[in-house]
């Protein structure tokens, strides 16, 4: 039961924190994904689906991982958990909110769509 109430803690910290990044990021990323370049990873970071992408878009996906990583320490600390498992419920919680035929990436490493 404990286990429960600790993982519906960290995935409400968890979509508070991914709720402040900014909309602009959020829907620059929407072109890019549906272009097939980047997606949603299971370890709960954004990828690059192939090698052949733009600047301006790996750019991008850095800083919005960074982002990311930024709020999944700063739940795993006030959490008094792991970063891992902080970023695996933000990979879960993100592949489920992927649009259809947007790629995601399991934890076997395989790149496809939704």
């Amino acid at each position: 039961m404990k286990r429960n109430k600790w993982i519906t803690s960290v995935l409400l910290a968890l979509l508070i924190s991914m709720m402040t990044v900014s909309v602009a990021v959020a829907s620059a990323l929407t072109q890019p994904k549906a272009d097939g370049l980047i997606g949603e990873q299971a370890n709960g970071y954004i990828g690059l689906v192939r090698q052949d992408i733009p600047a301006d878009i790996t750019e991008l996906v850095n800083e919005v991982n960074a982002k990311r990583k930024a709020g999944y320490q700063k739940i795993a600390a006030g959490q008094g958990t792991s970063l891992a498992e902080v970023e695996i419920v933000g990979g879960n919680k993100a592949i489920e909110k992927t649009l259809r035929g947007n790629y995601i990436r399991d934890a076997s490493g395989a790149w496809r769509k939704k």
